[in-house]
């Protein structure tokens, strides 16, 4: 359903996006991360036909980006980053005028969703505030019943309620075979909706995988509150493991799949007053591609 190939696109500055190349299955959530600058934007923008690639090919549904942008549309639910909308208008106003526009007459998908996110379109926009203003973009972007919905940042200005419902609507979306590609900064979010990952760094793709082997690749931590934190901080480095000291008697080691027998092989010659596992999170992984990349530097 998305297609990007050896795509370039830049800016006269020199920074934007260079040869990336990867594709979205029908009925998949794929989520695309990286910091501010990375280059997700400017991927969005190409993908909705803002902006033509210098070189490379940009496809949604078989159909160029650029050349196709208004029949690609129609069929395309967008989430900005930053939602604008006719401040003067009000929330109704708006999305009559977008059904009229995308010449759809059916409201009872719009009334599902008013209903789910708890919208009321009284007054104008201008007098909305922010969560109010989010929620009206995602009913936007999905009363229409697309096939292909691009998010960027799209829970940004929700509330937790609403948050687990957008979680919702998205699992809800895949399992009729919509096709999604969500830019999120919120790692949990990621983590509960999505089947794969794209990590964007300074306008390159560092790393493709799905979800579930992520997760399996990373690293155990556990904190410990140890009688003699000097010895077993030795003990521990030397096994060739990750050791942080933190305050008073208490340590954190981190360690790959494979060496659980000589953790606790090590830890069983110690007096261990306590004993916690550390959750790694998505957001940990991520960071660790960034970190790889400066040391590579």
């Amino acid at each position: 359903m998305i297609e990007v190939k050896d795509m370039t696109l830049t800016y006269s500055s020199g920074k934007g996006v260079f040869n990336l190349d990867f594709s979205l299955d029908k009925g998949g959530v794929t989520g695309y991360l990286g910091p501010n600058g990375a280059g997700k934007t400017t991927t969005i923008r190409a993908l909705l036909g803002f902006m033509k690639p210098d070189s490379g090919t940009c496809l949604v549904n078989g159909m160029d980006t650029y050349t196709h942008a208004p029949e690609i549309q129609v069929n395309l639910g967008y989430i900005p980053g930053e939602t604008a909308f006719f401040s003067e208008m009000t929330g109704a106003q708006f999305l009559d005028f977008m059904m009229e526009m995308r010449r759809c007459k059916d409201r009872k998908r719009r009334d599902q969703l008013l209903e789910m996110f708890e919208l009321d379109l009284v007054g104008r926009i201008r007098k909305f505030s922010k969560g109010m203003k989010q929620k009206l973009g995602i009913v936007t972007a999905f009363m229409h019943d697309p096939e292909v919905y691009i998010l960027d940042e799209p829970t940004s200005g929700l509330d937790p309620l609403m948050q687990t419902r957008f979680i919702e609507l998205v699992h809800q979306e895949k399992q009729r075979g919509k096709t999604i590609l969500m830019s999120s900064h919120i790692f949990e979010e990621v983590e509960k909706t999505c089947d794969n990952v794209i990590i964007i760094k300074s306008g390159r793709i560092v790393n493709k995988s799905d979800v579930a082997s992520i997760k399996s690749s990373q690293r155990k931590g556990f904190s410990l509150v140890v009688k003699q934190p000097e010895k077993a901080s030795d003990l521990f480095a030397s096994a060739g493991f990750e050791v942080k000291r933190k305050t008073g008697n208490n340590l954190e080691v981190f360690i790959s799949g494979d060496e659980v027998d000589a953790f606790v092989k090590i830890a069983a010659t110690l007096e261990i007053q306590n004993l916690d596992i550390i959750t790694q999170t998505l957001e940990d992984i991520f960071m660790q591609y960034y970190r790889e990349g400066d040391e590579a530097r």
